[in-house]
């Protein structure tokens, strides 16, 4: 029974292997039992075929592929094939020593056809025509995909840290999400395992072209050695049997050898794009109408030459010619097309102003110089377009609401590489960028100077330079951020949407979040709003967190607290500090992370008293105060930054409102928190002062 059950767990082990699994190790055993073990002239006849219609399957794979990781189990399948015919190397190599003195289809029909038909019976020609193969193989076709999977793979493995560094940029900047990063890196690791795969699976197929040299000579050799020592053969029957034979085989051999050479050449020396190589061959080759006309020009010349073959080169002249009036017609079809579009419509009488007539405003738009079109051109390949989208959903998925739709336009009145971005039809921003440049954006600890135009970048303002493709690495060497124009415009409207949260946050984005909510939790929905507080007040609220940068994605605590206390409280600042309160986890974890100890700003004890009276008195500040204290600010805000802490003020409670209305008037990145905020589980460590000596 123990046996019986043995037996069953295996059986249905292997039931569940699906083939895929078992193709690898199958091939391996059949390989080395070629190696070992006498095959039948038939079962050659089958192992040749099936070796000629994989390397066909092979090379029409890699014409059609679009991208070298498209076909990423090449250099493996490279390997495979080329053991393959070794192996049959060995086998035919034992049928035709054992078998070949009764000459004829003795080691199979596939060589037999190979060494009369396609030679026509002649040794002589034979040899020659497979020493042709066997140097257009390995001179030629081999060698030069050799040395592109070299230089290929060195350049990948150089360019490496650049790309990591761009993918860095763009996730910083808010372009891409965690999973597009990691999909591109990985994307960035496989190109360069894959052209290192390459160089060395290229060394295969010059090992087989030399191998099938030596293994001729060999069965040549052995050959007539058998015939005429074992078979008592005559020396030119034995010569004639065993080499052609021999010349059969490698024939046979050398033929898909020499397809899979082409498909690896093929591989190798593609340029990414988004055709295969007959694409790309089709749409660059035959389009230039001039190139067809020189051609037919100088081919009807060489058909008037006497002596040449004429009719052939006329017939060529004649197709040139034919493609090339094909072509200017086909271009001249567009420019008429082009011109009807572009035509202007006839003058008809002015219609009767109507309500389509008004436009409204755009929450937010992007308007573009005219060379930037072609960033913002889907039919151009624009990346703008993409990069907008992954803005808008990442603010979503921070800050707590989506955000409006982008509209874009051309401008012809703005500089060619100037853009605008406005916010209800008022501009909120505005810069150049130069497409078919790179950024270098200095952090503050670059090695080196670059050459280009110098400004800065328009997000945060660092000292940065305009540089061409070619400075890209060296710039990266010395320590600069390098991103392309989509970047820098996506990385500044990215700024622009945190900076103007609260404007862009209407009463249909909070009506919407209500209803997200109100899915799940709609009791509590309804007991806030309408009963508690308006709408009104409820999207007040929401836009002084925007304001100061607070996430409203945990509504639900938001939705408690004011659940809470909007009974005996009214005052929209008041309910404001209370929901603060209720995300002082959140809030404390947006500037500091995990850390236990805060190091943060604070006040000293005789400006806070100063504070406190002014806030019990008439709730102002006076000038001369306002201004030493926004000077003192200042200084501090320097002076901790520059020690890497972020820019948060902790003070009391009841002067939080206040002072953050002030400062951030001017330091619209100083971030002022209630010591109410800080959780019981953080200790507060005061490194920098405010009004201190």
């Amino acid at each position: 029974m123990k046996a019986l059950r043995h037996y069953l767990e295996q059986r249905d082990w292997l039931a569940r292997v699906p083939v895929k699994v078992l193709a690898g190790p199958l091939l391996i055993i059949m390989i080395l039992s070629m190696m070992i073990l006498p095959l039948p002239p038939f079962a050659l006849d089958l192992l040749f075929t099936f070796n000629i219609a994989l390397a066909v399957m092979v090379l029409l794979v890699s014409m059609f592929t679009e991208k070298p990781l498209d076909f990423a189990a090449f250099p493996a399948v490279l390997l495979f094939t080329t053991l393959l015919r070794l192996s049959l190397n060995v086998a035919s190599t034992r049928v035709v020593l054992m078998e070949g003195h009764e000459g004829g289809d003795a080691a199979g029909k596939v060589i037999e056809a190979f060494g009369q038909f396609l030679v026509g019976g002649n040794f002589a020609v034979g040899l020659v025509v497979f020493m042709i193969l066997v140097i257009i193989n390995f001179m030629v076709i081999t060698k030069g995909a050799g040395r592109i999977a070299e230089v290929g793979a060195r350049f990948m493995l150089d360019a490496m840290p650049g790309k990591q560094m761009a993918i860095d940029a763009d996730l910083n900047a808010g372009l891409i999400g965690e999973e597009d990063a990691k999909k591109r890196r990985s994307e960035v690791a496989q190109e360069a395992d894959f052209y290192g795969s390459m160089d060395g699976a290229s060394k295969f197929v010059r090992g087989d072209a030399m191998a099938g040299l030596v293994i001729m000579v060999v069965n040549i050799l052995g050959g007539l050695l058998i015939g005429m020592l074992q078979h008592d053969m005559a020396f030119a029957d034995a010569g004639r049997t065993y080499v052609l034979l021999t010349i059969g085989d490698g024939l046979v051999a050398q033929i898909p050898a020499l397809v899979i050479s082409t498909a690896a050449g093929v591989t190798v020396s593609r340029v990414n794009t988004d055709q295969d190589v007959g694409q790309q061959m089709m749409s660059q080759l035959f389009v230039n109408p001039q190139v067809m006309i020189l051609a037919a020009a100088v081919m009807g010349l060489l058909g008037l030459v006497p002596g040449m073959p004429n009719l052939v080169f006329l017939i060529f002249t004649a197709l040139l010619g034919g493609l090339a009036w094909w072509l200017l017609r086909e271009r001249e079809r567009k420019l008429v097309e082009e011109e009807i579009s572009a035509a202007p419509a006839p003058v008809q009488e002015a219609p009767e102003a109507s309500w389509e007539d008004v436009q409204l405003v755009d929450t937010l738009g992007l308007e573009v110089g005219h060379r930037l079109i072609p960033l913002v051109d889907s039919r151009q390949q624009g990346e703008l377009l993409g990069r907008i989208k992954s803005v808008r959903k990442k603010f979503a998925q921070e800050v707590g609401f989506l955000p409006p739709v982008v509209h874009i336009r051309d401008n012809l009145e703005l500089g060619a590489n100037s853009y605008v971005l406005s916010l209800k039809g008022a501009e909120i921003g505005h810069a150049e960028a130069y497409p078919g440049q790179w950024l270098a954006i200095d952090p503050g600890q670059v090695t080196g100077e670059l050459k280009g135009t110098p400004t800065q970048e328009p997000a945060f303002g660092l000292p940065a330079v305009w540089v061409d493709g070619d400075q890209r690495e060296h710039a990266q060497v010395y320590g600069y951020t390098v991103v392309d124009a989509s970047t820098v415009i996506a990385t500044h409207l990215n700024h622009l949407m945190h900076r103007h949260a609260a404007e862009m946050l209407g009463r249909t984005e909070v009506q919407k979040l209500l209803d997200k909510l109100g899915e799940e939790n709609k009791s509590l929905v309804e007991e806030v709003v309408p009963k508690a507080i308006s709408l009104t007040v409820f999207q007040r609220i929401l836009q002084n967190l925007l304001d100061e940068d607070v996430s409203i994605r945990d509504l639900r605590t938001l939705m408690d607290t004011l659940a809470e206390h909007a009974t005996q409280v009214q005052d929209v600042n008041e309910l404001t500090a209370l929901v603060r309160i209720s995300l002082g986890r959140a809030i404390t974890q947006q500037w500091f992370g995990g850390q236990e100890q805060l190091n943060v700003i604070g006040l000293d004890g005789q400006l806070e008293q100063v504070l406190n009276q002014a806030m019990n008195g008439n709730g102002s500040l006076e000038p001369g105060l306002a201004e030493t204290l926004m000077s003192q600010a200042e200084q501090a805000l320097e002076r901790h930054e520059a020690s890497g802490e972020p820019p948060v003020l902790v003070v009391q409670h009841n002067l939080r409102a206040l002072l953050s209305r002030f400062l951030r008037r001017r330091l619209r990145h100083l971030v002022v928190m209630s010591q109410a905020e800080i959780p019981d589980d953080r200790h507060l460590r005061i490194t920098t002062l405010i009004g201190g000596r």
